[in-house]
């Protein structure tokens, strides 16, 4: 029978492919990067909030205890997801979807990387070469035709931004699985909304403060893209209670491993939707990068 943590990492990965589709389209013309990046938190926070206290209410069971690095969890891990997420954004200006999104899944190889640095986590000889096998799937991905010299074939701003993004997601998905931790509750469901809950709670009123001082008129262009914002809240909380659920589960390598097949559905919405055309190059530096997670994985 297949884990609990594993369906949860596939539903998750869908959920946020739909979402990352609807905020393209919000951030092709009618919302800045920013303002698709404060849409996707701020129409998700009052869903996630009814969740769980609706969840809190339906078990008749008051707010458990939240542990003293609840806050500092939620609240570095929540400015690490805003970071990534307008990365992500500003990216899809650069590339087309698919590659967007499979930049941003290096997420999954900077996580090995930063539990060594942090942590000590030590990866293995096997996990070292898929590693490697990553690294040059983002250098062929990076490589942008037509750049010229040879260094800005590999050193462009859509690599950077790709990398950027993940490894603020790296970051944001370790201070997710710590605040999972911290809520004294042995209801996984419970830990991960109420997390959830607080987390796009902070993201919104941070968001809403930056937007009103560096871009005025924002505010109110989101607003009036609720009609789109709101199903993008919608697929937020679905991808969010996927993702949260399984950190309290597994550690979040693991996850972010089993969420790559998000690859093959961002390449489906590429092509279906977008009308995107994927190069024979951009196939092999997906390749490459999907096969370093699974050897990551099953090696590491």
């Amino acid at each position: 029978m297949i884990e609990a943590w594993i369906l949860l990492s596939v539903m998750a990965a869908l959920f946020q492919t739909l979402r990352f589709m609807l905020q393209k389209q919000l951030s092709m013309g009618r919302l800045s990067a920013g303002g698709a990046t404060f849409a996707r938190f701020f129409y998700a926070a009052p869903f996630a909030a009814a969740i769980a206290f609706g969840y809190l209410g339906w078990r008749g069971q008051g707010l458990p205890a939240l542990g003293g690095l609840f806050w500092p969890y939620v609240l570095a891990g929540g400015l690490a997801q805003i970071l990534a997420t307008w990365c992500v954004v500003a990216l899809f200006a650069e590339r087309n979807f698919a590659v967007g999104i499979t930049f941003k899944k290096t997420e999954v190889v900077q996580t090995a990387l930063v539990g060594f640095v942090i942590l000590g986590d030590r990866v293995s000889m096997a996990g070292l070469m898929a590693i490697l096998v990553g690294l040059v799937g983002v250098l062929v991905l990076s490589d942008t035709p037509a750049s010229g010299h040879w260094s800005r074939r590999f050193v462009n701003r859509a690599a950077g931004l790709g990398l950027a993004s993940g490894a603020c997601f790296a970051i944001s998905a370790v201070a997710y699985r710590g605040a999972t931790l911290e809520v004294a509750s042995e209801d996984a469901f419970l830990r991960a909304m109420l997390s959830v809950a607080a987390v796009t709670a902070a993201q919104s009123i941070a968001m809403a403060g930056w937007l009103r001082w560096r871009e005025p008129g924002q505010l109110g262009r989101v607003w009036a893209a609720r009609g789109t914002a709101v199903w993008m809240g919608l697929t937020s909380v679905g991808g969010s209670v996927g993702w949260f659920t399984a950190f309290t589960l597994q550690n979040a390598a693991y996850v972010f491993a089993v969420g790559q097949v998000e690859v093959i559905f961002s390449m489906l919405a590429s092509v279906l939707f977008f009308r995107e055309t994927i190069s024979r190059r951009e196939y092999i530096g997906i390749a490459l990068l999907s096969a370093s997670i699974l050897l990551l994985v099953l090696l590491g």
